[in-house]
């Protein structure tokens, strides 16, 4: 088992001129405290069971590259980048240039999109659930064409490409890893099954959801051939930073593992206190490790 970190409000004490500081220290300390990974949402607007829209955003990809040149170990990557956001190429370029420049340590997170409210405020096309599907389909099949480096035309409905060139390519071997977010039954998890290597689930939908969507993303891995268990399994928890409670965690955490679930994300509240992470890291992360 392992734990990672979520970074969604940057709603930090002090204002904008402290988001950069406070940010510096909550990565640096998820590094030296064990975390496995950092994650950052790729919205543009804050969103609503966090914050208020006018509450401080960053752009996802600039922040990834601001946490590789101040980490070492932790995996990073968006939780996710909705597919409409970017074109393709210029998708796999980020994620590649993340790659490279934190010497392998990329995710490429990706989902269907869905915050539509967002898009049409910032002049974001917004097309209907179907195409958007079919978007996020035709962006896999390019990403993994391009971290392949087979820069044959590619033409599907929604992109064209004449050559896919993707230089220089990803240092992660095969790739990086490439995470759907979401559990949708029909689409997602059937992408999840034909193309991905981790997907994205929420605990807080009880262990029973969960449990189906495990069962479903089985049935969907035999209908493609697909190994079960390659997939990584994660799900994103939430936990108060000032109210920490490391027994209840690796409870949770043990749970998780014995229903099938290989790294649990958190969003801790209050974060920016740094003391939250350093809980994690002398109770809590050297003990779920051992699941």
């Amino acid at each position: 088992m392992k734990i990672g970190l979520q970074i969604n409000n940057f709603s930090f004490p002090g204002g904008d001129k402290k988001i950069e500081p406070t940010l510096y220290e909550i990565a640096k300390a998820a590094d030296k405290n064990g975390f496995y990974s950092v994650w950052v949402m790729d919205h543009f607007f804050q969103i609503g069971h966090i914050g208020k829209p006018e509450e401080p955003m960053l752009e996802a990809y600039t922040t990834l590259g601001f946490l590789a040149g101040i980490t070492e170990k932790v995996k990073l990557g968006t939780m996710v980048t909705g597919v409409i956001y970017r074109q393709p190429a210029l998708l796999v370029k980020a994620v590649t240039a993340l790659d490279v420049l934190s010497k392998g340590r990329a995710y490429l997170g990706i989902g269907a999109a869905w915050n539509e409210e967002e898009s049409k405020a910032l002049g974001f096309d917004f097309p209907p659930l179907k195409d958007r599907f079919e978007m996020l389909e035709e962006t896999l099949k390019i990403t993994k064409q391009m971290f392949k480096d087979e820069q044959k035309p590619f033409k599907g409905k929604h992109f064209k490409m004449g050559r896919p060139m993707n230089h220089p390519n990803v240092t992660s071997k095969p790739y990086p890893p490439i995470l759907i977010g979401g559990g949708g039954e029909k689409k997602t998890l059937k992408l999840v099954a034909k193309y991905a290597d981790s997907c994205n689930l929420f605990a807080q939908g009880g262990e029973e959801m969960l449990i189906h969507k495990l069962e479903v993303l089985k049935k969907h891995c035999k209908n493609e051939k697909r190994n079960y268990n390659e997939i990584e399994k994660t799900v994103l928890s939430f936990v108060d930073g000032d109210n920490l409670n490391p027994e209840e965690i690796i409870k949770e955490c043990k749970h998780l593992s014995e229903l099938g679930i290989d790294q649990v994300i958190y969003s801790i509240g209050n974060v920016y206190k740094i003391k939250p992470l350093e809980v994690f890291g002398k109770k809590i992360i050297n003990q779920v490790t051992k699941f």
